[in-house]
C-alpha cells in the first residue's frame, strides 16, 4: 500500500491545521498498486497448548524472533500475541511469499523451544495477564476498563489477519478510493462470517466470531466505522477529531493521564491539560480501531486469526481479488450493496448485519449467498491476477470446504490438548 509521510514536526495545531493533516494523510490516492498483510499469532506450548506461558517463557520466544533477520516488522501485543507485518508488495505473490519465508524462520526458532503459533481469533486458555506494561498500554487498558472487560480481553487474548490495500484513484469508477472505501465496509460482514474462528465461551457463548462481539463493546465511538453517507476523507475528518482521546502523553515518570470525555476537538479548543501538537494527533490516530481504518492505505481489521499454518493466505489472496480485479470487485459491490439494502446503513460493526455474522458465520443464510457469490468471484478472478498456484488452491480449498457449505472455521471442532484444529 501507498507510503504514508510523517505529520509535520511536533507544534502546536489549531483546529484548521488538524483537520487539513487529517483531510491529506487519511488517503493517498493513485493507482492501486501495493497489498499487504498483518499477522497476529498466539504462542503455545508445543505439548501442553491449553496451558498458559510464564512471562519469562514468552518473553525469550519473543528476543529469539526479534534477533531473525524478517522482511516483515515484528511486534508484539499486549498479551504476548506475536505479529509479522509484510512490506507493501508490488504482487500477492511477492507479499505471500516474504510472509512465508518470515513465518519458516519464526517456527523454527520457537520449535526450538517448545513453542508454536496458533491462529485463533481468541485464546480459550484462561485469561492471560498482561505482558506489556508501557504506559501506552496502560493508559489503553485504564480507558477500555470504564466500559467493561471487553477491552483487556481483546487487548491479551484477541489476534487476527489484517489485510492492507491501496486507497485506489480519486477519480470515479471500480478504483476510485470513494468506491474502495464503501466496499471495505460493505464486504465486512461477509468477511466476518467466512473467516469467523473465535467460538465464543461465557456471555458469547455460540457465536462464531466472538472477537467481534469484543469490538462491539468497546467505547461507543473509537471502534465504530464512520457514516458512510458522507465523503470519505470529510467523514473520517470528522470521526477522528470527534472521538475522545485515549490518554495525553507525557516524559515523566508519572502514569500518562487519560481524560473522561475529551474528544480531540474539544482538546484544539480548550488547549487543556496542555496544548496539542501535530505528533499528538498523529498518536491519536493510531489508537482509533474501526473495522477499516485508513493510513494512506486501507486497512482491513476484521478478519480472525485463522487455523492451519498457511491459512492466512486465503483472506490476504480473497480481498487483494475482490479489491484490485474489476470484474470480482464488480460483483462484490453489487452483492453486498443489495445485502447492506436489507439491514441499512447503521455504522459497522454496531450494525444487525455485522452482529448476524458474528453470531452465525455463513450459516446465516444471506450472508452465505453473498460469500458464495464473493468467493466464486474471487475464485475465478486470481488467475487473471497472476496469483501463484498455492493461493489459488487454497481458496478453492476453503470455498469448498467452508463457504458453499454455510461453515466457518469456528464450526470445526476445536482439540485443545494438541493445539491443532481437528477437521471436519
Amino acid at each position: 500500500m501507498s507510503q504514508t509521510s510523517p505529520l509535520a514536526p511536533a507544534r502546536t495545531l489549531t483546529e484548521t491545521a488538524a483537520e487539513d493533516l487529517v483531510h491529506g494523510i487519511c488517503f493517498k490516492t493513485g493507482p492501486p498498486r501495493l497489498l499487504g498483510a498483518e499477522l497476529e499469532w498466539l504462542v503455545v506450548d508445543a505439548e501442553r497448548p491449553h496451558r498458559p506461558l510464564t512471562p519469562d517463557r514468552l518473553t525469550a520466544a519473543h528476543d529469539a524472533a526479534r534477533a531473525l533477520p524478517l522482511r516483515s516488522r515484528f511486534t508484539v501485543e499486549p498479551g504476548g500475541q506475536l505479529e509479522l507485518s509484510s512490506p507493501p508488495a508490488a504482487s500477492l505473490a511477492q507479499c505471500l511469499a516474504d510472509l512465508q519465508e518470515d513465518l519458516t524462520a519464526v517456527r523454527a526458532t520457537l520449535r526450538e523451544q517448545g513453542l508454536v503459533l496458533r491462529g485463533l481469533g481468541r485464546d480459550r486458555r484462561p485469561f492471560a495477564r498482561r505482558l506489556l506494561t508501557e504506559p501506552r498500554y496502560e493508559a489503553m487498558e485504564a480507558y477500555f476498563d470504564r466500559t467493561g472487560p471487553a477491552g483487556r480481553v481483546m487487548m491479551r487474548s484477541s489476534a487476527s489477519v489484517q489485510v492492507c490495500v491501496d486507497a485506489g484513484h480519486e477519480e470515479p469508477g471500480p478504483f476510485g478510493y470513494a468506491r474502495r472505501w464503501r466496499l471495505a465496509h460493505l464486504l465486512g460482514a461477509v468477511l466476518v462470517a467466512a473467516f469467523a474462528n473465535s467460538p465464543g465461551q461465557g456471555p458469547y457463548t455460540g457465536w462464531r466470531c466472538a472477537r467481534q462481539a469484543l469490538w462491539e463493546a468497546l467505547d461507543r465511538r473509537r471502534a465504530l466505522a464512520p457514516p458512510l453517507d458522507a465523503p470519505p476523507r470529510a467523514g473520517w475528518v470528522r470521526h477522528a477529531l470527534d472521538t475522545e482521546v485515549m490518554c495525553v502523553r507525557s516524559d515523566g515518570p508519572d502514569p500518562w493521564p487519560v481524560p473522561r470525555g475529551l474528544t480531540f476537538r474539544d482538546w484544539l479548543r480548550t488547549g487543556g491539560p496542555r496544548p496539542p501538537t501535530a505528533e499528538d494527533l498523529d498518536y491519536h490516530l493510531t489508537t482509533l480501531f474501526p473495522p477499516v481504518r485508513p493510513r494512506g492505505h486501507l486497512e482491513l481489521r476484521m478478519i480472525d486469526a485463522q487455523p492451519g499454518d498457511d491459512g492466512w493466505l486465503v483472506p490476504v489472496a480473497v480481498v487483494h481479488a475482490l479489491f484490485d480485479d474489476p470484474e470480482a470487485a464488480g460483483t462484490a459491490y453489487r452483492v453486498t450493496e443489495a445485502l447492506s439494502g436489507t439491514y441499512g446503513d447503521r455504522p459497522a460493526p454496531r450494525n444487525p448485519l455485522w452482529r448476524a455474522a458474528a453470531r452465525h458465520g455463513t450459516a446465516h443464510p444471506q450472508l452465505r449467498e453473498a460469500a458464495t457469490a464473493c468467493f466464486l468471484a474471487a475464485a475465478e478472478a486470481l488467475p487473471r491476477l497472476g496469483a501463484p498456484p498455492e493461493a489459488v488452491a487454497a481458496v478453492a480449498e476453503f470455498t469448498g470446504r467452508y463457504v458453499l457449505r454455510g461453515r466457518c472455521p469456528a464450526d470445526d471442532p476445536q482439540d485443545l490438548s494438541t493445539g491443532k484444529e481437528a477437521r471436519a
